[in-house]
């Protein structure tokens, strides 16, 4: 049974940074960030395969989020900069075994991100 356990979350105002963290009981191939703001449904925001040179984003969030893994440490980042309150959500750890949404399962309790103007 695979744990994974986010973390980072808070409030910011727009243009903001946050980075967020990810734990995890093991890695597996791809790791990934999917994120739901209210009333909306799952969006998956950024992908990484497992050596950390292929990455996948969202045209939404594309140049302003950057994904990254520690394979020793079995943890993964998410550094959000220039924060829109458009990016106000719930975020999720996601694990799966390809660059692609469809090949993803979020798991873990999420952590909220909240954008003020």
């Amino acid at each position: 049974h695979v744990q994974l356990v986010e973390s980072g979350g808070g409030s910011v105002r727009a243009g903001g940074s946050l980075t967020l963290y990810c734990e995890a009981s093991r890695f597996f191939a791809c790791m990934g960030w999917f994120r739901q703001a209210p009333g909306k449904g799952l969006e998956c925001v950024s992908i990484i395969n497992s050596g950390g040179n292929a990455r996948w984003y969202a045209d939404s969030v594309k140049g302003r989020f950057t994904i990254s893994r520690d394979n020793t440490k079995s943890t993964l980042y998410l550094q959000l900069n220039s924060l829109q309150t458009e990016d106000t959500a719930m975020y999720y750890c996601a694990k799966g075994n390809a660059l692609m949404g469809a090949a993803m399962t979020p798991r873990g309790p999420g952590t909220q991100v909240t954008v003020s103007s």
